[in-house]
């Protein structure tokens, strides 16, 4: 397997923090306890994305996603998904699939096939509007012509909860994260038609 595609890739707190240009609470810092893991058992990191999460069907659901060695402290998450490849390739900006906000500090796992359409959760936590415009989880849809597009799930353990509500953009979701960053776990998916 290749470096790209190396399996459980944890980022560092202070890599968390150059990536958004944020700053990190005092109390993140120094924390000797195994990075945060997210991963999913419908696919492997590094993996091809099964179909039917996918715009290769008519009605895609999102995959189950789970996470563990969560910090002390935490409050909500954050789960970013997007295809980072369309903005390399240069033919519009990185794609957003799918943003929930205030997910519960509790959590540790989202469920296969989260109800689309309505931003607001049982448990309180927020979808936002994907790329596509609508509600909700946007399964990938790279076209068959090119090679496998690499979609991102980030996960973010937050030491506070975003006052921010459903018509809230990716700008102003990592603007509001910035200094509230307590770990950041990441899972990657291939997929194209």
């Amino acid at each position: 397997m290749s470096v790209l595609m190396t399996r459980n890739r944890f980022l560092t707190l202070a890599a968390s923090a150059a990536f958004l240009g944020a700053t990190l609470p005092p109390h993140a810092q120094g924390q000797g306890k195994p990075g945060m893991t997210l991963t999913s058992p419908d696919f492997s990191d590094g993996g091809e994305i099964p179909s039917k999460y996918t715009q290769r069907v008519p009605n895609p659901i999102s995959p189950e996603l789970q996470w563990t060695n969560v910090p002390t402290g935490v409050v909500t998450f954050v789960l970013h998904m997007h295809d980072p490849d369309v903005a390399k390739q240069k033919t519009t900006e990185d794609q957003l699939h799918w943003m929930v906000i205030n997910i519960p500090g509790s959590a540790t796992s989202l469920p296969q096939n989260v109800p689309g359409g309505s931003p607001n959760l049982q448990d309180g936590a927020i979808q936002l509007k994907n790329g596509g415009g609508t509600v909700g989880y946007r399964g990938p849809g790279a076209p068959a012509a090119g090679p496998d597009h690499h979609y991102t799930f980030e996960l973010y353990a937050l030491d506070t909860k975003l006052d921010l509500g459903p018509d809230a953009t990716r700008a102003d979701v990592l603007k509001a994260i910035n200094g509230h960053i307590l770990a950041k776990a990441v899972l990657e998916g291939r997929f194209h038609k």
